[in-house]
């Protein structure tokens, strides 16, 4: 994939370089979030070993030097690079690959076409992990993730009417039954409680789709327990809570925001969370 048409991450920082031993070192801090393994030369045989269909060209330390190089791209928000190095490893390197373009299209992208492509495409991508690995939870996290971007550019009422509501929810507690300590997935899933509440009203939410104000707001708090450095689970839950509860929970979500707004980012993605919570805030 070429990443001449890509835009450059407009914050760059010394900060979000981890050359070297540098991202093993931060790797816990980095994926509290969504607890992605470290690639290290060991992870990348086993998981070879244990699942054929994510062997990959070369000896196990090039291809992992290759994969932590790609984290190395996204953690510094070079998106584009990201992808490359990512994909090129094949179905291996598909986590990196899909949270790339999922951050990229979420926040750098405004031309709606574009967007669905990505997120169609890093979708994609993890459905091929998710058969290639089926017990690796961002497979699944991120499938959801991209599938929930996707919906909230068409408009979730559309999107449930064409059975994506069922995939999203059924990939995030499949990759929560994974990886029980998946921040992300609590975060995505309580997001997907309140859109579905939120936009056909809780009766039918809960008899058609399980959803709940209850679930929600369980799930935002399981999240900011696991992972409490998040901006990103700040600002979901507090758009939770605008959209479930209205003006009576103005003054909790105002100060979520403001929390978000003071977060210390370790990363790119961090990054474009807290100047997102920075924008909510002044408008």
């Amino acid at each position: 994939m070429s990443g001449s048409r890509w835009k450059a991450f407009p914050h760059k920082d010394k900060a979000y370089d981890y050359a070297g031993a540098a991202l093993e070192k931060a790797w816990s801090r980095l994926h509290a979030g969504d607890r992605e393994p470290f690639p290290s030369a060991a992870y990348m045989e086993a998981q070879a070993a244990a699942h054929p269909r994510l062997k990959f060209a070369g000896d196990a330390e090039a291809a992992a030097k290759q994969l932590q190089d790609a984290w190395r791209a996204y953690h510094r928000g070079d998106f584009s690079e990201a992808v490359r190095l990512g994909e090129a490893l094949g179905p291996i390197g598909a986590n990196a690959a899909a949270k790339a373009m999922n951050i990229y299209a979420t926040y750098l992208i405004e031309d709606e076409a574009e967007k669905t492509r990505l997120f169609l495409d890093a979708a994609n991508r993890a459905e091929k992990l998710q058969k290639a690995a089926p017990d690796n939870a961002n497979a699944f996290y991120l499938h959801a993730q991209a599938l929930g971007r996707y919906s909230q550019g068409v408009s979730v009422v559309k999107a449930l009417a064409e059975g994506l509501g069922g995939k999203i929810r059924q990939s995030l507690e499949t990759a929560i039954k994974r990886e029980p300590r998946h921040a992300d997935a609590h975060i995505a899933l309580g997001a997907y409680h309140a859109e579905v509440v939120d936009k056909i009203g809780g009766m039918i939410a809960g008899l058609t789709y399980g959803a709940s104000k209850d679930a929600a707001v369980r799930h935002f708090e399981e999240a900011l327990k696991l992972n409490p450095t998040s901006a990103i689970a700040r600002m979901e839950y507090a758009n939770a809570l605008a959209m479930l509860f209205g003006s009576s929970k103005l003054k909790q979500a105002t100060a979520l925001y403001e929390e978000a707004a003071k977060c210390k980012p370790a990363d790119a993605m961090e990054r474009l969370d807290v100047e997102a919570a920075k924008a909510e805030l002044e408008d």
